[in-house]
């Protein structure tokens, strides 16, 4: 019986990422997640939240049952 894989089309943080560089950053999820690559997608806190800006997935390692992004921040969506 192969592991679920699930299509994600958002990137949801929950507060979890981690800044690599200046607009570049981490996040570990957990499962076996599926991401469009190289195409701008929505970064939301929750998956209720506003838009926090669009974001462009480089990489994508899948380990241990968890999923490891590095994305790169392309807009930002102000929040005054």
């Amino acid at each position: 019986m192969g592991m679920p894989m699930e299509l994600n089309t958002m990137i949801v943080t929950k507060g979890r990422e981690s800044r690599e560089e200046e607009n570049l950053f981490r996040l570990t999820k957990e499962g076996y997640r599926l991401y469009p690559i190289d195409i701008p997608i929505e970064v939301r806190k929750t998956i209720e939240s506003e838009t926090n800006g669009m974001a462009v997935i480089q990489k994508i390692a899948w380990t241990n049952n968890q999923t490891e992004i590095t994305y790169q921040l392309v807009s930002l969506n102000s929040t005054n």
